[in-house]
């Protein structure tokens, strides 16, 4: 009996754990779910710039897995609290799966930070004879360098004279500069756009990175705990 009172005891540590390891993973999935969007929503302007969409698809899987986490850990919980041995089984695995995939995603991150150095720059000089002929690739171009307060790739002579109004100087929202007809660091972006963009996207991948890995070592906790308790279960 004592053995058994023990084990009990025991059994409810890792129950409250278990619980709390859940609500933490559900904030957790909603902060990767958060950074992942941000990133992709308004900071991944310059993609179609690339073609090489690691970069897009690795923060795809960060947020897929980030909502999927929010899901999980709701089970978990209800696993947990109702000492439910198949919905704890369910958890255990589903949650081994998306502790892969998201330290995967995460280690992707940083792996783009050192790949995009060596293909970016012919990506960009691709990327610049569609500017007023593909309207996606138009409005990468001008998002770009408005964002950026950049022009071309390496400077504005990229552009051979034919530069995209964004390369001008804002005067205020909606109206530049006319910098056509004056091509001076006074009216124009005279840097390029490269180390800019580089710049961007390496700190973006450490933030979507950094938030999925420390999301995966959660992850690996409440594994740890959901065997515990299922074994503990009789």
């Amino acid at each position: 009996m004592g053995m058994g009172g023990a084990m009990d005891s025991c059994g409810r540590c890792m129950k409250f754990s278990l619980i709390c390891i859940n609500v933490i993973t559900l904030v957790g999935g909603a902060l990767a779910l958060g950074i992942g969007l941000w990133v992709w929503t308004s900071r991944s302007f310059s993609s179609t710039l690339l073609s090489n969409n690691m970069f897009i698809a690795s923060v795809a899987v960060v947020v897929a897995m980030g909502a999927a986490m929010m899901l999980l850990s709701l089970l978990g919980c209800c696993g947990a609290a109702k000492e439910v041995k198949c919905m704890l089984l369910t958890y255990y695995i589903l949650v081994f799966i998306i502790f892969v995939v998201m330290l995967v995603g995460g280690i992707l991150q940083f792996v783009f930070r050192e790949k995009v150095l060596t293909t970016i720059d012919r990506e960009m000089y691709a990327a610049i004879p569609y500017y007023g002929v593909k309207h996606e690739y138009t409005v990468a171009w001008d998002d770009t360098q408005m964002y950026l307060q950049c022009c071309g790739v390496k400077s504005y002579k990229d552009w051979n004279d034919n530069f995209p109004e964004s390369c001008c100087r804002e005067v205020y929202p909606g109206k530049r500069l006319d910098c056509k007809a004056s091509q001076n660091p006074t009216t124009m972006y005279v840097d390029g756009c490269l180390n800019k963009v580089v710049d961007f996207l390496r700190e973006d991948a450490v933030y979507v990175g950094a938030a999925a890995i420390v999301v995966a070592l959660i992850m690996l906790l409440a594994l740890i705990l959901s065997c515990g308790l299922f074994v503990k279960i009789e």
